[in-house]
C-alpha cells in the first residue's frame, strides 16, 4: 500500500478531489472568459504541459492532430501524468482534467500563453469540450480515461504498455466555439514556436 491520500502533497491540483462539478460549470458557463479566440487557444492550454514537461527535462516533442471531424490530439512524449496507489491499492491519478491548476486559474499573476491570453489550465479544455479522451503512458503503468464536458465518463481503463511514456490529450471542442477546422497550421507553428524546448510537429488531416 501507497501512502494516505490526504497525506499527498498539493503542487499543480488537490489530490484530494478528482472532480470539481462546481468548477467544472463555472467555466461551462463562461466560455469566452476561458476560451478566448476559441479552439486555438484550448490547443495552447494543452500544449502548455508538454513545454513543462520538456522544459523539467531534457526538451520534449508534441505532436498536434487536426482531425477531420473538428476534434484535436495533442500528443507528447513526457513522463505522463503522475498516477499513485493510495492506501486502499486503487490507482488514483492526478486530477488534471477535473479540477482547478492551482498555479494559474483565477491568479492574476498567470503566465500567458503565445497567443497572449492568460494561462487557465487543463480543465478549461476538459470543461468546453463535448468529449475528451486522456491516454497516458508512465513507467508505472498505462491507461485511458473519456470525459464528458469535463467529468469522466469512464474510469481509468488499462491499455498495453508499448514502453513509451507520455501523454495525449483528444478533445472535441464544444459547439459553442466551433471546430478546429478554422484554426490553420500555419498558425499553430508560428505560436507553437514561443516555447524553445520544445519541437512542434502538426498533422493536418482535414480535407481541403
Amino acid at each position: 500500500m501507497d501512502t494516505p491520500r490526504a497525506s499527498w502533497r498539493n503542487t499543480t491540483h488537490d489530490w484530494a478531489s478528482s472532480v470539481d462539478l462546481d468548477h467544472l460549470e463555472h467555466i461551462r458557463r463562461n466560455p469566452a472568459a476561458f476560451a478566448p479566440g476559441g479552439v486555438l487557444h484550448l490547443i495552447l492550454e494543452v500544449v502548455a504541459y508538454a513545454a513543462d514537461e520538456a522544459e523539467c527535462g531534457q526538451g520534449g516533442h508534441c505532436r498536434i492532430t487536426l482531425h477531420p471531424d473538428g476534434s484535436v490530439a495533442v500528443a507528447d512524449n513526457g513522463r505522463g501524468t503522475d498516477t499513485r496507489l493510495d492506501e486502499h491499492g486503487h490507482s488514483v491519478k492526478k486530477p488534471v482534467m477535473a479540477t482547478k491548476d492551482l498555479r494559474f486559474f483565477d491568479r492574476p499573476d498567470a503566465p500567458l500563453l503565445p497567443d497572449a491570453r492568460s494561462r487557465c489550465g487543463m480543465s478549461t479544455v476538459a470543461a468546453l469540450s463535448t468529449w475528451l479522451v486522456h491516454t497516458n503512458r508512465r513507467r508505472n503503468g498505462s491507461w485511458t480515461q473519456r470525459y464528458e464536458h469535463g467529468v469522466p465518463s469512464t474510469g481509468l481503463q488499462p491499455i498495453p504498455d508499448n514502453r513509451t511514456t507520455g501523454t495525449t490529450v483528444h478533445f472535441l471542442p464544444d459547439r459553442r466555439l466551433g471546430t478546429a477546422n478554422g484554426t490553420t497550421a500555419d498558425s499553430l507553428a508560428e505560436l507553437t514556436a514561443s516555447w524553445p524546448h520544445l519541437c512542434v510537429s502538426i498533422d493536418d488531416h482535414r480535407t481541403t
